[in-house]
């Protein structure tokens, strides 16, 4: 009975591998892996949370913010070549050739520049040791150089591939940070462990592109015009990614700046939910933009990705409204209470996000410039609007209204664009 038991988990298993595999090369396994990735960040912070109170998670929680607004450069690469890939699948190897040396310049740039800025960082955010801004600074490179990759892959949408990538992201950092964390309970002692764990999703994107080699061919065709436009581009969709990130993140520095500690710490704690709800549907973006960078299926993949993140959003706010008890153990416990019955209206502002994120991207599909006008405004107006607010509440009703109008402001936008059918315009 034993051999015949160990006969069908012989057979069995390179079975159950294959449907694993299968899983995550379709786009059900994208969301599964984004998923595990977000998982795995907000399981980092909710341990930051506990394991050093609402002052030291502050800090935390304010310099992984700032690290969200380093990474546009990432997040404007990776656009910039899966549009290219997607609507120009013929060019891939001399577009992966510019992409990635162009990534790994900037992010060499960028990291250099963070360093330097690193005691200005401390100070602002009142941090215990400038290290901790160091480590932020540091984990700029590696950040950055997974844009390139992740870019390429999705850009051929190759999903399995890509799944690996974004799984790499979230499961080290929980693992590594946590150990971190525990060793040594301080911004800066997390902060290394962030820093370890972003090298994984590179070497796993390394290892997913190592196959590809150099095509002399293609790159003397892919002439200097064409290389000058793929980082005209990527500077371009840098800064409207920027500006979409400063919306999205510098609140909480906003917070750290006008409210007292304990304050700042909870509105921090609350932003954990406002990011688990952006970041719950950002699987749809992945999926739809190689669709919305093409002319014949944009205006459709655009309808479906409002249509669901709507859905979603309500739903997360009813249930955070619902279960703000479950709501608030997920965000750090008894400490946080304070911000229990206000939980639901930082799922309304996670809510307003994701439908942002959406529409930058399509604007970025589109090319067109208005979008990232009307994000740096929405941002100029959040920290002008922000510094005049004295309570958690007030922030918090103030970047909700101030995304809100934003919001209609694009969807108007997208409208027009619908309308009259433009696929590369100022708009």
């Amino acid at each position: 009975m034993s051999t015949d038991t160990g006969s069908r988990d012989r057979s069995t298993s390179p079975a159950a591998t294959g449907r694993m595999i299968a899983f995550l090369r379709s786009s059900a396994g994208i969301a599964v892996a984004m998923a595990a990735m977000n998982v795995g960040n907000y399981v980092f912070q909710m341990l930051a949370a506990r394991l050093l109170g609402p002052s030291q998670f502050g800090a935390i929680a304010s310099l992984m913010a700032l690290l969200m607004v380093l990474s546009v450069v990432q997040l404007g690469i990776q656009a910039t070549a899966a549009r290219r890939i997607a609507a120009d699948p013929d060019d891939v190897s001399a577009i992966e050739d510019t992409v990635l040396g162009t990534t790994w310049r900037a992010a060499i740039l960028l990291a250099g520049l963070a360093v330097a800025s690193a005691p200005l960082v401390a100070s602002l955010l009142r941090l215990d040791s400038v290290w901790s801004a160091v480590m932020l600074a540091l984990t700029v490179l590696p950040v950055t150089v997974m844009g390139g990759h992740a870019g390429v892959l999705q850009g051929e949408r190759r999903w399995f591939a890509l799944s690996l990538v974004y799984l790499a992201v979230g499961i080290p950092r929980v693992a590594v940070g946590s150990v971190c964390l525990l060793v040594s309970p301080t911004a800066t002692s997390g902060m290394v462990g962030v820093l370890i764990a972003a090298w994984a999703p590179v070497l796993v994107g390394s290892l997913a592109l190592r196959n590809r080699t150099h095509h002399e061919a293609a790159w003397n065709a892919h002439d200097r015009a064409v290389r000058r436009d793929v980082r005209r581009e990527a500077a371009g969709s840098s800064v409207a990614l920027l500006a979409f990130v400063a919306l999205a993140n510098l609140d909480v520095v906003v917070a750290r700046s006008v409210l007292d500690d304990h304050d700042a710490g909870l509105y921090a704690a609350g932003l954990i939910v406002t990011k688990a709800v952006l970041f719950l549907p950002q699987f749809a973006v992945i999926i739809l933009f190689p669709s919305m960078s093409t002319a014949s299926e944009n205006r459709q993949a655009v309808r479906q990705g409002l249509a669901l993140l709507t859905g979603m959003g309500a739903a997360c706010v009813l249930a955070t409204y619902l279960l703000s008890g479950l709501a608030l153990e997920f965000i750090g416990g008894g400490e946080y209470a304070d911000v229990q019955d206000r939980l639901w209206l930082f799922a309304v502002l996670g809510s307003l996000l994701a439908l942002l994120q959406l529409l930058v991207y399509a604007g970025l599909a589109k090319r067109g410039r208005w979008t990232k006008y009307l994000i740096t405004i929405g941002v100029g107006v959040l920290v002008a609007v922000g510094a005049t607010t004295s309570t958690v509440t007030g922030l918090a009703a103030s970047v909700a209204t101030i995304d809100a109008v934003v919001l209609t402001l694009l969807l108007t936008l997208q409208a027009i664009r619908s309308r009259t059918g433009r696929t590369t315009v100022g708009a």
